[in-house]
Parts: structure tokens; sequence; C-alpha cells
């Protein structure tokens, strides 16, 4: 969902919950001698919207949570994998090209064909590992290297090993969601948060119209905001292939 078609839908709500006032004061409008109860409807509405609130901030907390652990695997598994790229320039000669050559496979497999199954909540195939274990051994080297080049194969090992870790945090968080008991508790919230508004008459039609537009619309583009943060590689608030691009050039 980009950011017109979130306008759209908070708009259209809006309208929707405005309309809906007219109605009700046309179809049941509110009696000279009715009390308005206006202590009554404010303590119910301050009650409902404290409780409300608590459950838009654990799900506000939940998927932000998420998707900012998604977002640093990412940066740390491009990291790690531009530090293991960088270091074949201390391996032997032989060795050097095969090695930039596994890592930029990695990273072209990554942003071409694993960020979009991650958008679509698709799990990931096996390819990611086969390539993961082909810069793995790419990596190695033998007995016989020079001192230096030991050196440089066990820190390639060593961040060949943070890009595994990175990896497995990232596949993680690409199957994680919003629990539906909190689903169930943010919509049944927003909904009896707009219906206590039509309970309880208000003679001022202008006013409560305005309240129960900006009502609906917040709630809306809250529940839109929520949805687009529980994808934590959406393409609209996810996080993005950047730092691979960035590195390698892809």
């Amino acid at each position: 969902m980009d950011m017109f078609e979130t306008l759209f839908v908070v708009f259209g709500v809006a309208a929707v919950a405005a309309a809906a006032v007219f109605a009700k004061t046309r179809l049941f409008p509110v009696g000279e001698d009715e009390e308005p109860r206006e202590d009554v409807a404010e303590y119910i509405a301050m009650m409902v919207s404290v409780l409300y609130a608590l459950v838009l901030g654990l799900c506000l907390v939940s998927v932000w949570d998420t998707r900012s652990a998604a977002s640093d695997d990412v940066q740390a598994e491009a990291s790690a994998l531009h530090q293991t790229y960088l270091l074949a320039d201390a391996f032997p000669a032989a060795q050097r090209q095969p090695l930039r050559d596994a890592a930029r496979t990695y990273a072209r497999h990554v942003v071409t064909v694993e960020w979009p199954v991650m958008e679509a909540r698709e799990p990931l195939g096996p390819e990611g590992w086969r390539l993961l274990s082909r810069l793995r051994a790419a990596g190695q080297v033998t007995d016989s290297a020079k001192v230096p080049e030991q050196l440089a194969g066990q820190e390639v090992l060593a961040q060949i090993s943070n890009v595994d870790d990175a990896r497995r945090g990232r596949e993680a968080a690409a199957q994680e969601s919003l629990s539906s008991v909190l689903w169930v508790g943010l919509l049944l919230g927003g909904v009896l948060t707009l219906a206590f508004m039509f309970l309880f008459g208000i003679k001022r039609s202008t006013t409560h119209v305005v309240m129960v537009m900006g009502l609906a619309g917040f709630i809306t583009f809250t529940v839109v905001l929520i949805k687009e943060l529980d994808s934590p590689f959406g393409a609209m608030l996810g996080a993005s292939p950047t730092p691979f691009v960035r590195y390698f050039g892809l």
C-alpha cells in the first residue's frame, strides 16, 4: 500500500463515519427533554481511549521491534559480507577472485531473488544457504599457506559466521507477524471506540461530525501503519536491501 492508497483509505473511512453521524442525527435526533449524558459519555470514552491506547502501544512496539531487528540483521549481514569481499586481497592469488565472485553472487541472490520472496511473506528456499556454503568453502586456506594468509582465512571465516547469524535473523524476521490476538484487540477496540461516539446524544451535530471524522481517520491511519510495519521487508516501511546494493554496486 503506497501513500496515496493510505490517504484514500483514511479519508474514505472518515467520510463513512461522517455519513453515519448524519444518518444517526436524522433518524434518531436528540429530543428536547433527553439528557445529553455528556458526563457519562466523557467518562466512558476516556476509559475506552485509555485501554485502546494500551493496545495500540503494544502493537506498535511489537511491530517496530521486529522491523528494527530485521533492519539491523540486514546491515550486519551486508557489512560482514563486504568485509569478506575486502579480505580477499590477503588471500593467495588463485583464491582471490573465486572468493570475491562467491560474495558477489550471494549478495545478488539476496537482492534479486530473496527480497521479493520476503516481501511476499513466503519462506526462503535452500539456494541462499547453498551459496553461503560455497562462500565458506572459498574462504578456506590450506595449512601450507603463509601465516598472513592463514590469519586472513581465520578472519574471513569469522565474518562468514557473522553472515550466517545475520541471515538466520533475517530469515526469522521475514516469517514473524503480529499476534492474531493483538489484531483482534486492535480492530475490535477501534470499532468500540467509534461506536461509543454514536451512543450518546450530542446536539451540536457539526462538532459530532468533526470528532467522529478525526477519530475514525486517526484510528484507520494507525491500523494501516501497524499493518505496514508488520511486514518487516515490505515495500513501504520495511527494511530495504540498500546495504547490499551500496556495498556491491548491484
